[in-house]
């Protein structure tokens, strides 16, 4: 049998989180052998989650590590193939078959899911990279819960971030906002709800320089941010339990551009269900949404794409 041959597939998944071994697992159940091409930081941004505490059946809560762990097993139990390297090219232009290129090596395949998530921005300090899931996170909707009558701080001032922050009230008995410029980006309603809430300060033209911290027995415990005027130059700190970055999201999507259509943000556009512009290549989870991204909606979407990608091939007669 041809290299060719070995290295064609009915379907490859392009990404590791819980958008592609999600779809994974429906496709691996429909005996489509599906390959998956996770990259070399497989598990996506549940990868720097300790607690997941709002995944559907896990009473307890779980590790994100050990939750992406698990979905990977499920996946490669139904037959899934799972790589952990990185694509590097695509092409889409002759497809199906459509080519997916990674450092050493090249695979084709009918019909293509696109999982490969976004990445949040954050601010580029060593102290917060080092805490990212130890107190500094990206996510309020996800980690919220776990400040419960503590001081935590947010930095940005989009629309997004005014959310983030009046959801942090629910459980934090203070949100302080941290905003580089004088005045916020966001829309004058969402600013006003921010203005409102008796349990948000914001501090402006602040930066934050460094994230303090100190050891709580094996880990290392936020304990408060060092900031900096964008005006005077003068630096102070606050006291805080949790750092929260809401500066936006950068979609994973460098590989495919002029491949496929996307927005000017780079998230990939869905026509009909996942389908993208490319007839045969379907796209889930974060790369495509905007508006939630939670693992459970991203795992919704894996399932969706999966059998919109089984329903396409078998109409195709292309499952080999």
């Amino acid at each position: 049998m041809s290299t060719e041959a070995i290295n064609h597939r009915n379907v490859i998944v392009i990404g590791g989180g819980p958008a592609g071994y999600t779809a994974a697992i429906y496709l691996g159940r429909g005996e489509l052998s599906p390959l998956v091409l996770a990259g070399y930081q497989a598990g996506g941004q549940l990868m720097l989650t300790t607690e997941v505490e709002n995944f559907p059946g896990f009473a307890n809560g779980i590790q994100g590590p050990k939750l992406m762990e698990e979905m990977r097993e499920q996946a490669i139990k139904f037959g899934a193939e799972i790589l952990n390297e990185d694509v590097t090219e695509v092409d889409f232009s002759q497809g199906p078959p459509f080519r997916v290129k990674t450092y050493d090596k090249e695979f084709t395949a009918n019909a293509i899911v696109i999982a490969t998530g976004a990445s949040a921005k954050w601010l580029g300090l060593e102290s917060e990279q080092k805490l990212i899931g130890s107190g500094v996170s990206s996510c309020a909707t996800c980690d919220g819960a776990f400040y419960k009558d503590k001081v935590v701080a947010l930095v940005g001032g989009g629309d997004s971030a005014m959310e983030e922050a009046l959801f942090l009230t629910r459980y934090a008995k203070k949100v302080y906002i941290i905003h580089r410029r004088d005045k916020f980006r966001a829309s004058k309603i969402m600013q006003q709800r921010v203005f409102d809430n008796d349990k948000i300060e914001i501090i402006w033209n602040h930066v934050v320089t460094e994230v303090l911290s100190k050891k709580d027995g094996f880990l290392e415990k936020v304990i408060g941010a060092e900031l900096k005027n964008t005006q005077t130059g003068e630096t102070s700190t606050i006291e805080i339990d949790g750092l929260f970055i809401a500066i936006g999201h950068k979609p994973n999507t460098e590989i495919f551009k002029g491949q496929i259509e996307m927005d000017e943000l780079g998230y990939v556009k869905t026509f009909e269900h996942t389908m993208t512009s490319k007839e045969g290549v379907f796209a889930a989870g974060d790369v495509v949404d905007i508006r939630y991204r939670q693992a459970i909606t991203a795992a919704g979407d894996g399932c969706r794409a999966a059998i919109d990608a089984s329903r396409w091939l078998e109409e195709k007669e292309l499952i080999v």
